[in-house]
């Protein structure tokens, strides 16, 4: 992903101060306890100055510490793996795509169960949010909470609506099924070659191996508006013989490939990673991307012309049949390593950090690139829903207030193992690159996903 310029958080900060004298402690300190957290970077300066204010706010309502360590996404996961491996862990995890790492970590009973913690909100946590924070454990061969949600995501469309008119075109008359809405597009590559811009492509279509993240989403997301949404089902079962998966999976390549080799999309995204796209869409090196969060806006937030005026969002259109199809949803948040020295303090903080008014001045002051996993807090906060902003409301819409789903890797370990090896994208890469036949490459995938999904029974 890019960064941004830092926007004055002040205004968030102030809030969150004067809430951490309304917000109550869970815990009797008889003396001050310290936690040791280790905090995913974000995106933007702002949300980690959010996170610091939630610190201080609960610092000041327990009397306890936060001792915190905020580093870069992958340095997060590299150093979690070897600290969950060595028992030399934190008292508390704080990650923004802990589906990466969690579902494993949960299946072989390294992480202390959070229940008493998701509790306190559970009545009011989207019930996706709550899907994303339960885990099989097969040591105890019982699904329970791993993970304290505090906020939600998924992936919209991103486009340059400026362009869209220099082709000629309306976005208003965009196609509400998904080929057809992708489609769409393809015509004003020809027409903005014409005024010019002789390198812009149609689509960011990340058909990438190397991601992992941005190339799955996009696939799984045309897996289920081709009919494929159960290719995992909630009891964790991969549904590998199924015809309407498999149909899936090969509408979803054919399709892929045919903008890939129609000159639709940049030749060198089969080895994008999970920055590329968007540098490249804010080169306008081509007119549309489907991608996580509103991290693409928000990094021209100071760009009033550029956010305001040229770029659009716009949510998911209906699945091919014509029925409306759930955004994929992931959720971030808190978890605990067992063995974890102070795991009561990071109870208590993430009680603290999960009460509605709390999570929601956190989000805000992260510039809304996360939704809270509270839905009645974006209904009544007008932040979420203002109309003076171009792209938030759509976002919200989308991300928690449509359809969802969490993702797979909530449903079994196995499919976070799917995706780290790119089986989905690879099929694409198999057909462009190495000859294959789409329905050869959809056996191939379907294999290896069989034998991945052998080594975890919920027996």
């Amino acid at each position: 992903m890019v960064n941004m310029s830092r926007r004055s958080a002040i205004a968030g900060s102030v809030g969150m101060a004067a809430m951490g004298t309304l917000a109550r402690p869970y815990i009797a300190n008889a003396a001050a306890k310290t936690a040791t957290v280790w905090q995913v970077q974000g995106f933007f300066p702002e949300e980690d100055a959010a996170f610091r204010a939630t610190v201080a706010g609960y610092e000041k309502a327990s009397g306890n510490k936060i001792e915190y360590s905020i580093m870069p996404f992958m340095a997060l996961n590299q150093k979690a793996v070897s600290a969950m491996t060595s028992g030399d862990v934190p008292d508390l995890i704080f990650h923004d795509a802990p589906a990466t790492i969690l579902p494993q970590f949960a299946w072989n009973d390294t992480l202390m169960d959070v229940t008493d913690v998701v509790d306190t909100q559970k009545t009011k946590l989207s019930s996706t949010a709550l899907g994303c924070a339960s885990y099989y454990n097969k040591v105890k061969k019982a699904r329970s909470f791993y993970l304290c949600p505090v906020k939600q995501a998924c992936a919209p469309f991103h486009i340059w609506g400026d362009l869209v008119t220099k082709a000629g075109f309306k976005l208003s008359d965009a196609p509400k099924t998904w080929d057809a809405f992708w489609d769409f597009f393809k015509p004003m590559q020809k027409a903005l070659r014409a005024k010019g811009m002789r390198r812009i492509y149609s689509l960011g279509l990340q058909v990438t191996t190397v991601g992992p993240n941005d190339g799955n989403g996009v696939f799984v997301a045309f897996m289920i508006a081709n009919g494929g949404a159960d290719i995992v089902t909630k009891d964790g079962k991969l549904q590998s013989s199924d015809p309407k998966v498999r149909d899936a999976m090969l509408k979803t390549i054919t399709y892929m490939v045919d903008a890939y080799n129609g000159g639709f999309v940049p030749p060198e995204a089969l080895s994008w990673n999970d920055a590329d796209d968007n540098n490249a869409y804010h080169e306008k090196l081509f007119l549309m991307d489907f991608d996580g969060t509103l991290s693409t806006e928000l990094a021209m937030y100071k760009d009033k012309k550029v956010y305001l005026e040229e770029m659009a969002v716009m949510g998911l259109p209906n699945g091919n049949d014509g029925k409306p199809i759930p955004a994929v949803v992931g959720a971030g948040g808190g978890f605990i390593p067992k063995g974890a020295k102070n795991a009561d303090t990071s109870k208590d903080f993430m009680k603290y950090f999960m009460q509605p008014a709390v999570m929601d001045e956190n989000l805000k002051g992260g510039l809304g690139r996360w939704v809270p996993a509270i839905p009645e807090l974006v209904k009544s906060d007008p932040f979420w829903l203002d109309p003076k902003d171009p792209h938030r409301p759509t976002y919200v819409q989308e991300a928690v207030l449509g359809p969802t789903i969490p993702s797979y890797a909530a449903f079994n370990p196995a499919w976070g193992q799917v995706e780290a090896e790119q089986l989905l994208t690879q099929t694409v890469a198999d057909v462009v690159k190495n000859g294959m036949k789409p329905q050869q490459a959809v056996d191939k995938a379907l294999k290896r996903a069989d034998a991945i999904f052998s080594k975890f029974s919920f027996e």
